[in-house]
C-alpha cells in the first residue's frame, strides 16, 4: 500500500485518538524521566543509548561480532533493567498509588524550599554560635541513596530543632553527615567520601575534606560548621566558600535552592572567599 494511502480511510476521530494516543505515551515517558531524574538510573538510561547507537553502527558498518553482542545485550536488557532499576520502579508506583505521579505543585515545592531555607539559616546561626560541628549535604540533581544508605534512615521534615538535637555532642547522631533529600531529612550520621586533593590545608578537618569529597562526586550542596571556630563553609562542585556570614549564608542557599531567583540579585557569591582549602 501506498504511503500517501495509509491515511485516506482515517477519519476525524481517528487521528483525534491517534494524537491523544501520541500525547499519553510522551507524558507518561516524562514523568518517568522524572522519577529517575538524579539518581543513579540516569547514568544507566544513557548506557542504553550508547548500546542502541553501537547496535546501529555495527549493523551499518557490519561489524558481525560487535552486532551479535549488542543484540544480546538488548534481547535480556529488559530483565536486567527491571533489575537495576528496581528502587526507581518501587519509587514510582509508591508515586502512583499516592496520586503523585501526575501531578506536581510547583507552589508547595516552592513553599518546602523556603522552609528548608529558613530551618538551615537557623540551626547553623545557632550551632555556629556555640561552635557545634555540623555537616550537612542537600542532595539536588545526582542521586545520593549510596550515601543515605550508609547512615541511620529517618525520612523526617525539616526542623531546625531536629537539626540541632542531631549535631549535639555525645549524641548517637551526631558523628555523620546529615542527608537532605527531597526537602526531608533522609538520614543522618552517613559516612561521606574523603577527598584525596593534595591541595587542600592542613588547617581543615575530616568534615571539610569530607564536604569537599561529596562535592567532587555529586552537585549537592555541602554546609560545614566548625566545631574549633564556629565558621560556617558551603562546598559545590569540589570549591569550598569559607566563613560565610549569616546573611551571605542564607543568600547562597537561596540562589543553589530557589532557581527562579535571578542572577543579577546573587553575583554576590562569586564574590565570597572561595578557597581550593
Amino acid at each position: 500500500m501506498p504511503f500517501s494511502n495509509y491515511f485516506a480511510h482515517f477519519t476525524v476521530l481517528d487521528y483525534l485518538s491517534n494524537a491523544l494516543d501520541i500525547l499519553l505515551v510522551w507524558f507518561v515517558v516524562y514523568k518517568l524521566l522524572m522519577v529517575i531524574r538524579g539518581t543513579k538510573a540516569v547514568q544507566l538510561v544513557k548506557g542504553i543509548f550508547v548500546i542502541l547507537a553501537a547496535r546501529g553502527l555495527s549493523g551499518l558498518f557490519g561489524l558481525d561480532t560487535l552486532s551479535w553482542i549488542m543484540e544480546q545485550a538488548l534481547t535480556w536488557g529488559f530483565l536486567a533493567v527491571i533489575i537495576i532499576f528496581q528502587p526507581e520502579v518501587r519509587r514510582a508506583l509508591e508515586q502512583l498509588g499516592r496520586g503523585r505521579f501526575f501531578s506536581r505543585n510547583v507552589m508547595q515545592e516552592d513553599k518546602e524550599q523556603r522552609d528548608l531555607i529558613e530551618a538551615l539559616t537557623k540551626s547553623v546561626s545557632y550551632m555556629a554560635k556555640r561552635r557545634i560541628g555540623a555537616l550537612i549535604s542537600i542532595e539536588k540533581e545526582t542521586g545520593m541513596n549510596d550515601y543515605i544508605e550508609t547512615g541511620i534512615p529517618l525520612y523526617s521534615a525539616v526542623s531546625s530543632e531536629l537539626l540541632i538535637n542531631i549535631f549535639i555532642p555525645n549524641t548517637p547522631l551526631h558523628d555523620g553527615a546529615v542527608i537532605i533529600q527531597k526537602n526531608q531529612i533522609a538520614a543522618a550520621a552517613c559516612y561521606l567520601p574523603l577527598s584525596e586533593s593534595p591541595f587542600i590545608s592542613k588547617e581543615l578537618g575530616t568534615r571539610h575534606r569530607a564536604a569537599l569529597g561529596i562535592s567532587e562526586v555529586t552537585d549537592s550542596i555541602t554546609i560545614i560548621v566548625s566545631e574549633e571556630t564556629g565558621a560556617v563553609s558551603v562546598t559545590k562542585n569540589g570549591d569550598l566558600f569559607r566563613d560565610l556570614s549569616a546573611e551571605d549564608f542564607e543568600k547562597l542557599l537561596t540562589h543553589e535552592l530557589l532557581t527562579k531567583e535571578s542572577d543579577s540579585s546573587n553575583r554576590w557569591i562569586w564574590r565570597g572567599r572561595k578557597s581550593d582549602g
